[in-house]
């Protein structure tokens, strides 16, 4: 699946280096196609205020679609350095 600049997403798989969690939501800020390997995508995460807290790359299979049938959530990160 192809994503649009800025479509928020969420993660399929935890990404332990970054603290970022299976369901976290982060919107695609630079999509990376290639021809050999799977295409990427760089995600921006945000706090709930709205503050930028990392940017990382991912392969298309690591997100997947927000659905009107699902519920943001709030968490705390385990500490407050990415």
């Amino acid at each position: 699946m192809h994503y649009e600049l800025f479509t928020r997403v969420s993660l399929r798989k935890d990404i332990p280096e970054k603290q970022l969690r299976k369901g976290d939501v982060a919107t695609i800020v630079e999509h990376h196609p290639s021809q050999a390997e799977e295409a990427g995508y760089s995600l921006e995460v945000f706090n709930a205020l709205g503050e930028t807290i990392t940017v990382v790359v991912v392969p298309a299979s690591a997100i997947e679609p927000l659905h009107t049938n699902e519920v943001l959530h709030v968490r705390q990160l385990e500490s407050s350095r990415i």
